[in-house]
């Protein structure tokens, strides 16, 4: 059956929709625009950093500048495109541009980025979106992506443990102040999931890391409510030209 569908419908690139041999997979160009992250980055953050051979262990952090002077209340953190190219295209077609069936092949590419932060008995819980947001979106792109992530790692989900308590402005822009101030107070955790966080590990997953400021304060309403430490993990994260 799958033979035939395959004749009838031939896997496509998940960014520009042309044919490819195998399901979930880039053609050429799109894979040539897609900088996946991998070898030295942030040990915070994931955000790729120059050199080779360096590596970090429990006891070590390879930090980049921006978390050095910037809130994370999370212990580390990876992600798995860089938002440029291929990346950016991708994280804005399943946010906006209602293609959730790119979560399954997009999550598999986070659970791969996530495989160093994994712990035993660790939930998984996503960013949330506020009602009004999730109402016109039909979906939230970060609980599509975490719901991959926990059954790859065969780890408990957790997709209502946060609540937005107020509809934040877009964070496309203003400053890196601006943007913390927007989140500041905006979420928390559900009261029937606080039992479920207390004393684990948790892995918060999002789809884009920008500033950061959303995912700190997701991080902080955790560790305020009890929570063990917190690990993020995105599909892409931006970072300055060089």
């Amino acid at each position: 059956m799958k033979g035939a569908l395959r004749l009838v419908y031939p896997p496509q690139c998940l960014c520009c929709a042309k044919p490819v041999s195998d399901e979930g997979g880039l053609c050429p160009d799109c894979w040539a625009e897609a900088q996946f992250i991998s070898g030295t980055c942030c040990t915070r953050c994931g955000a790729p950093l120059p050199g080779a051979g360096l590596e970090e262990d429990e006891d070590s952090l390879i930090v980049c500048d921006d978390c050095l002077h910037l809130p994370r209340p999370w212990l580390r953190g990876r992600a798995a495109l860089v938002y440029r190219g291929t990346g950016r295209k991708l994280a804005l077609m399943l946010k906006h541009g209602d293609r959730p069936d790119l979560a399954p092949a997009l999550g598999d590419w986070v659970a791969r980025a996530a495989d160093p932060l994994i712990r035993p008995d660790m939930v998984i819980v996503p960013v949330p979106v506020h009602l009004r947001r999730l109402a016109r979106r039909k979906y939230n792109q970060a609980a599509l992506l975490s719901e991959r992530v926990a059954r790859v790692h065969h780890l408990t989900h957790l997709p209502h443990a946060l609540l937005r308590r107020r509809d934040t402005p877009m964070q496309d822009h203003g400053t890196v102040g601006d943007r913390f101030a927007n989140v500041a107070q905006s979420m928390q955790v559900a009261s029937r999931a606080a039992p479920m966080i207390e004393g684990r590990a948790v892995l918060l997953v999002d789809d884009v890391m920008a500033s950061g400021a959303t995912l700190a304060e997701a991080a902080g309403v955790l560790r305020d409510a009890g929570s063990g430490p917190v690990s993020v993990v995105v599909l892409a994260r931006a970072v300055k030209d060089t």
